[in-house]
């Protein structure tokens, strides 16, 4: 009854509402599954965008919602405080790198990087240097839905390319990985530093622009050329933050500590939505002035929910009590192993995995409608796109669920290389 009466109001994400298939009814779950409303299971191998990484309905997280739901679900941070932000901003400042000490809550991961883009741009009006006002991104980036987020996305290959010179105009390059590369990417540097407020970049894994991966040397050598300009680094962890690249933040891997990064996702271990964008000190204190105009005006209506941020101390404690990290970590040669064969299959380009993220990449992904009734028949909710098969499940997931993921995955796109 829901459904027939709610779907044709319901406006969906990244869809054609006018030809996409039916939404599946989704009416609980329960560790690394989805069950439907007619009491079927799926294994859920995306960990709802990455979020879940706990699996779903942790005790221990469900606990912390229900007492704190009980005591305050929410008050707004404009002139309070409340005791679930403060323990959370303290423990994410002892978590995270270096002097990344000061904690601006958000509601989502765009919100997050629109909040990084405003600091940075305020940072350099602050401290008396106008005109640096456009930001160095890269290529296959994706940094989030709102305007800003959009500018430094990929122009071309990402969801964003009907709003080209729209936008803000920014710069986007080609992430360098050659020596000629990274000549040439500091000499652009160099040249535009007066213009340039920032370089952002996804640490490691470009998410949403098709799983690329990049290594920690590249990633420590972009942030040194960033630094030797003075120009601000932010890294937008909100994908690979949480244990998704194998270690607690991408970051860690390159030893470097940004001046400010964006956090989110898997913060609240998928219970609850709830960002975060994080400075340095420097960044911080550019800000602490006796003028109201150098304060940054911003402020989420929900921002430092109550119930988020217990939902967050709860993971944080997942974190710290049980060897999460340790088991995101291990999946990376598990998922390499699994998909292994994939890779002599037709039309298959390369197979990769980092941390607890698997990848099978194609020449061309065809077939849609057939694959998704497949992977449903099948019991596993995997969602190709672009030009990717990839698999992001919970760091919790068992063995069985996870071969009937990989088992799944390997002999579908076997018969779909045959189509």
């Amino acid at each position: 009854m829901w459904y027939e009466q709610g779907r044709e109001h319901v406006w969906l994400p990244y869809t054609q509402m006018k030809r996409a298939p039916l939404a599946l009814p989704a009416v609980a779950t329960n560790g690394t599954r989805i069950t439907l409303s007619d009491g079927r299971e799926l294994v859920d191998g995306i960990a709802s965008w990455w979020t879940a990484c706990h699996g779903y309905n942790h005790p221990h997280i469900t606990k912390a919602l229900e007492t704190q739901l009980h005591t305050m679900p929410h008050v707004m941070l404009g002139g309070f405080n409340h005791e679930p932000a403060m323990t959370l901003a303290q423990r994410l400042s002892k978590l995270l790198p270096g002097d990344l000490n000061h904690v601006f809550f958000a509601d989502s991961g765009s919100v997050a990087v629109e909040v990084a883009l405003k600091m940075a741009l305020q940072y350099w009006i602050n401290t008396g240097e106008n005109g640096r006002d456009r930001f160095v991104s890269f290529n296959f980036g994706y940094h989030g839905d709102t305007i800003g987020a959009m500018s430094v996305c990929d122009p071309d290959e990402g969801m964003h390319s009907l709003f080209k010179g729209i936008l803000p105009q920014q710069f986007i390059v080609d992430l360098p990985r050659t020596k000629e590369e990274f000549i040439e990417f500091e000499s652009f540097l160099k040249s535009k530093k007066n213009e340039i407020a920032g370089v952002i970049i996804e640490p490691l894994v470009q998410g949403a622009g098709g799983m690329k991966f990049h290594d920690s040397e590249t990633l420590a050598a972009i942030y040194n050329i960033a630094k030797k300009h003075n120009v601000l680094f932010i890294a937008d962890e909100i994908m690979t933050g949480f244990g998704r690249t194998g270690t607690m933040f991408a970051c860690n891997q390159a030893e470097i500590t940004p001046d400010i990064m964006c956090i989110g996702k898997a913060l609240t271990g998928g219970a609850m939505t709830l960002a975060a964008t994080v400075a340095s000190e420097e960044v911080y204190q550019a800000f602490y002035a006796d003028t109201y105009k150098a304060a940054l005006m911003h402020g989420p209506t929900y921002m430092a929910n109550p119930l988020a941020c217990a939902a967050a101390n709860a993971s944080l404690d997942l974190f710290e009590q049980e060897p999460r990290l340790a088991q995101g970590a291990a999946l990376q040669s598990l998922l390499a192993d699994a998909l292994e064969p994939c890779r002599a299959l037709p039309g298959v380009v390369d197979v990769r995995a980092k941390g607890a993220i698997g990848v099978v990449q194609v020449e061309r992904l065809r077939k849609v409608s057939w694959l998704a009734e497949r992977f449903l028949e099948q019991g596993v909710w995997i969602q190709p796109y672009g030009d990717i098969f990839y698999l992001t499940p919970a760091f919790t997931i068992d063995d069985a669920d996870f071969s009937t993921l990989t088992d799944s995955l390997c002999r579908t796109m076997a018969d779909w290389s045959r189509l």
